[in-house]
């Protein structure tokens, strides 16, 4: 299922976020010529201030042609609403002629910040557009949580 979530613009490039399955907080960001409409939304349908700024700062650095990020911390011991466990599919064109280690290393030196201040986990599926659609523009499910006080 995908429904349109929310539209925002950043440096000059609309974005439209689409909920992308059941999970609340999964979203999908398509690049768009659209321009900025304010939508009505539910507070659930937000994203966190957390997954915004990876957000922004994965796509203005690695232009991608496909970025999720998926907040996975519903998955683990923690607070409700908290952001702290999360997966990020990038898809980009700068990744063509990186081994998967440093493209790896790229994503974490530009999440740095929230990597030492604010994220406890990060997934990371880093790919070009040609092994994406390879692919078939699949992801594996991440296992169930395995540590933290019995859970």
């Amino acid at each position: 299922m995908k429904r349109l979530v929310q539209l925002v613009s950043v440096n000059n490039l609309s974005m439209i976020y689409y909920r992308t399955s059941n999970t609340p907080h999964h979203y999908s960001t398509s690049r768009s010529l659209l321009k900025n409409t304010p939508l009505k939304m539910s507070d659930d349908d937000y994203p966190k201030p957390v997954e915004t700024a990876m957000r922004t700062k994965l796509t203005e650095k690695l232009t991608p042609v496909h970025l999720d990020i998926i907040n996975e911390s519903f998955m683990h011991n923690v607070p409700k609403g908290s952001e702290s466990h999360f997966k990020v599919v990038v898809v980009s064109d700068i990744f063509n002629d990186l081994p998967l280690l440093k493209r790896h290393r790229l994503v974490n030196e530009i999440l740095d910040y929230e990597l030492k201040n604010q994220v406890h986990a990060l997934s990371i599926v880093a790919k070009t557009p040609e092994q994406w659609d390879a692919s078939n523009k699949n992801v594996e499910s991440s296992p169930a949580c395995r540590g933290g006080f019995g859970k």
